[in-house]
């Protein structure tokens, strides 16, 4: 995620939308990625990272810049990811994405080099959703985000040792249920 500037960020507060289109260019791609991860779902995602923005928008006016922006975008990012999915989860129905099949013709990769990334990445999603929500939250926010667990904590805003513990919990649980060589402790 690109550096969002304190400037940017007191412009788009006061309302510049070109300020608030710098913010979403930066940190759309890195809101996405957190929704989907802690989804499983194209459509959920995009669902998550239009509220996520919807919140900025709303809140920005009010944030005081005691934290780094990336902190207090993650734990909306998070927040808002645990309510939509609890949300979500009364309808407990699966639906196929349409658009999560691959276009075999446009890839420039071989067949079999593209079917191996499709069923590893649902193999690390299938493990990623034997998990309870805030464990996911923190697996992927340290894991496919890189986050400290410093970051994780006040994103979640949590103690860091409540971070420590789901993160353990959830590498047992993984290791647990993962093929041989899959997770990496």
């Amino acid at each position: 995620m690109e550096e969002i500037t304190k400037d940017i960020i007191k412009l788009a507060a006061r309302g510049d939308s070109n300020a608030f289109e710098k913010i979403y260019r930066s940190a759309s791609g890195f809101v996405y990625n957190v929704a989907l991860r802690t989804s499983g779902s194209y459509d959920t995602a995009a669902e998550i990272t239009q509220e996520v923005f919807l919140k900025v928008y709303e809140k920005l006016s009010g944030f005081r810049q005691d934290s780094a922006f990336n902190t207090w975008l993650y734990r909306i990012t998070v927040n808002t990811s645990l309510n939509v999915l609890t949300r979500n989860s009364r309808y407990n129905c699966r639906v196929i994405d349409i658009n999560a099949v691959p276009d075999i013709a446009l890839t420039e990769s071989p067949v079999h080099e593209r079917a191996e990334k499709n069923a590893e990445n649902d193999e690390i999603q299938r493990l990623l959703n034997l998990l309870p929500e805030e464990q996911k939250a923190c697996i992927v926010l340290r894991s496919v985000e890189g986050l400290s667990y410093k970051e994780i904590a006040e994103a979640l805003n949590v103690n860091i040792n409540t971070v420590r513990t789901r993160l353990k919990r959830a590498r047992e649980m993984l290791v647990k249920h993962a093929p041989k060589g899959v997770v990496n402790q």
